[in-house]
């Protein structure tokens, strides 16, 4: 339940790093001084010039993975039981930090000097829309692999009876213990394709995302086989057939 923050901070921070970068994209100008800072501090500047794919990249990243934190957020509100479990201070300060960073490490592959460029459908290749779809499709299992769990603590009828662990079924954990955490790979993975393939800043928060998940993927699914003597042993703990 203390991921309910993390969304909270990350719709607020990243929905407003999202208008910034609406503002000088459509309306021209330049991004806010401070972001210059950072970028000249990074080298950035030191890059290739600006182009329209560069920055129609990085914007539509950034709005996907603010309806990526918008969603997160409502199903900790609407979708989730969470137990009584907590989280360790660094664990939490550090996943507040990170929210803020994935943003702003997005908003700084843009040019700093952005200026008004193509129209926005010239802007449009092929690698958007297979990074789109593929988001798009592994945010739906997600969204459905987070139902199933809320579900087996919940009645027919919607209440919450309980709060203690069971075994999940259908979706895609028939194939894995916590295909939620996969599809947060997925996901990632499909940004790293919205930008283009080739950028990699972002392929290294994928790697992080990758180490991270599998940990916690690794930890649950000793878990359920430590817990339930006839757990399906077919099941993985994190990938499909790995």
């Amino acid at each position: 339940r203390w991921f309910t923050h993390f969304y909270v901070v990350s719709v607020l921070w990243n929905g407003f790093l999202l208008i910034l970068l609406f503002r000088a994209e459509f309306l021209g100008g330049s991004l806010p001084s401070w972001i210059q800072h950072v970028h000249r501090a990074l080298g950035r500047e030191s890059q290739s010039e600006d182009t329209g794919n560069e920055r129609f990249s990085a914007l539509l990243v950034l709005l996907l993975l603010w309806l990526h934190s918008c969603r997160r957020l409502a199903e900790c509100f609407w979708t989730s039981v969470f137990s009584n479990g907590v989280i360790h201070i660094v664990q939490y300060g550090f996943g507040l930090a990170y929210y803020v960073a994935v943003g702003s490490t997005v908003l700084c592959q843009v040019p700093a000097n952005v200026r008004r460029g193509k129209e926005l459908s010239m802007q449009i290749s092929w690698y958007h829309i297979v990074g789109v779809v593929m988001y798009i499709w592994a945010s739906h299992h997600q969204h459905r692999c987070l139902v199933i769990l809320a579900n087996l603590r919940k009645s027919k009828s919607g209440k919450v009876v309980s709060l203690s662990h069971s075994v999940p079924f259908g979706d895609w954990f028939e194939g894995v213990s916590c295909p939620h955490y996969f599809a947060e790979l997925l996901i990632y993975v499909s940004l790293a394709v919205t930008l283009g393939f080739h950028n990699v800043t972002w392929w290294c928060v994928v790697m992080y995302v990758l180490f991270n998940q599998a940990l916690a993927a690794v930890l649950c699914h000793e878990f359920y086989q430590k817990n339930f003597s006839s757990y399906p042993k077919h099941r993985k703990a994190f990938i499909p057939f790995v």
